[in-house]
């Protein structure tokens, strides 16, 4: 049960404008003022400017990005800030200081401490609110660094206040379309309202449409752009369904890559592998874009040596990713919530899991393509189970099925979570595979149900 202080103040943030919640609103500088929040953060002494920083946007991957490099930066021994969001089950989640989330007094201090000024400063939001708490709990505890995710967008999201060491845009595909636009380009023009003049972009391998922009951008702002797949070359190695390690190398020592893979690993060259807790072949392209975005912040004088990479790869903890939290049977709890990323669930499926057969556990929020991400995922699946997370933004499961019906798909309803994993269990069939995705409060549910699930039955942990 939260302490009462710390309640009020999740109580006093959410009692502003949560735009997460909203559809009919304009994203336009009229309603996303960044001069708010600079307002505000001037009156708190512009925290944000205290210590250097990674700014961090894209559609998919930007979190498992963040805590790549967060983790690596830990490492590597600075004291390092990691703001991301959503949260999977608690708010704390999004504030964290190696890897430690911000304790509920804490918050609930610097809430109360910033009450006076958000009264002086008209129509800030709750995000605004929530970075400004990260940004000054960053400050106040003294952080090397602090690796900053973007929330929605980039031009006009509420931590594009920075000065940042480099810029990252990870994948982009169609995500909030109503807001960030239909087009490819019209998305990555705002993904790439992050960059800044003469800072460090590492970009993401791209669809062309999306990369020519951010491209073009960068250009106009005389920011170099380091391009994953073309500055920095990677490929998987190995893999389990615990781990699965990679290879970087720069493209001046492509023919020692083509020697190594004509050998066989024969020769006495061998590229630096990595190894990851983060799986499906997505996460290789984000720990590759981690690591480009690691080597600006060496070669900007920041200490982050080959071994701390090494290490922070191998401990770097995103849940709800891919995530096999059993073996027997196989449960994986995942989070995506548009197409692309459904696509890339159902590839990993394939991968990881050939030719058993899938129950999909499935939820999603109302302003999501339900309909795109049904359409990657049916052919992989072999029973569907609708379910709702406890959020406001959250489908109707019986409006949800009515689009699998349209698709010619059989489902059932299962209301909470917990109660559609327990019926996913019980009719398991041997080989099978659980698996949940559609949203990320869905993926947070269903690690929570697990976790009472399992310490009911007496079962171990798998990951």
């Amino acid at each position: 049960m939260p302490a009462p202080a710390y309640q009020e103040s999740l109580d006093y943030l959410y009692s502003f404008v949560d735009y997460s919640l909203e559809r009919s609103y304009r994203y336009s500088a009229e309603v996303f003022d960044l001069a708010r929040m600079r307002e505000l953060l001037r009156r708190l002494g512009d925290p944000q400017f205290d210590y250097p920083t990674v700014h961090i946007a894209g559609t998919k991957g930007k979190g498992s990005v963040s805590s790549l490099i967060a983790s690596s930066l830990f490492a590597a021994g600075h004291r390092t800030g990691l703001y991301t969001s959503p949260h999977l089950v608690r708010f704390t989640e999004r504030i964290r200081i190696d890897g430690e989330e911000i304790p509920e007094p804490d918050l609930a201090a610097l809430v109360e401490e910033m009450k006076p000024h958000v009264a002086e400063v008209p129509g800030l939001t709750t995000f605004e609110l929530v970075t400004a708490v990260g940004f000054l709990h960053f400050a106040r505890r003294a952080v090397d660094v602090a690796v900053i995710e973007v929330g929605l967008g980039g031009r006009l999201d509420a931590t594009n206040v920075l000065t940042p060491r480099v810029c990252v845009v990870t994948s982009l595909s169609y995500d909030h379309t109503h807001l960030l636009g239909e087009r490819l380009s019209e998305i990555a023009a705002e993904k790439a309202g992050i960059i800044k003049p003469g800072v460090p972009v590492v970009l993401a391998p791209q669809q062309r449409e999306a990369e020519l922009v951010v491209s073009r951008v960068a250009a106009e702002l005389g920011a170099p752009l380091l391009q994953v797949g073309r500055d920095w070359l990677y490929a998987p190695g190995a893999r389990d369904l615990t781990r699965q390690s990679l290879y970087i190398w720069p493209p001046d020592e492509q023919p020692l890559m083509d020697a190594f893979v004509e050998s066989g690993g024969g020769e006495e060259w061998a590229p630096p592998r990595y190894d990851i807790p983060l799986l499906g072949h997505h996460q290789v392209v984000n720990a590759a874009v981690a690591y480009a975005a690691l080597r600006v912040l060496r070669s900007g004088g920041l200490a982050v040596p080959e071994a701390a990479i090494r290490r922070g790869f191998e401990r770097v903890r995103w849940p709800g990713r891919f995530q096999v939290v059993s073996f027997e049977p196989v449960v994986v709890v995942d989070s995506a919530h548009n197409r692309d990323s459904a696509l890339k669930l159902r590839l990993a499926l394939d991968d990881y899991f050939p030719g058993q057969p899938v129950t999909l556990i499935f939820g999603a929020s109302s302003d999501k393509d339900i309909p795109g991400m049904l359409q990657e995922l049916l052919p992989r699946v072999s029973r569907l189970v609708l379910t709702q997370a406890v959020h406001p933004r959250a489908a109707d499961p019986e409006e949800v099925a009515e689009i699998a019906h349209g698709l010619g798909a059989r489902c059932e309803v299962v209301v909470p979570v917990e109660a559609a994993l327990r019926r996913g269990l019980d009719r398991a069939r041997p080989g099978e595979v659980i698996a949940f995705a559609g949203s990320l409060f869905v993926a947070g549910e269903a690690l929570e149900a697990w976790e009472r699930v399992r310490s009911a039955a007496g079962r171990e942990p798998s990951r």
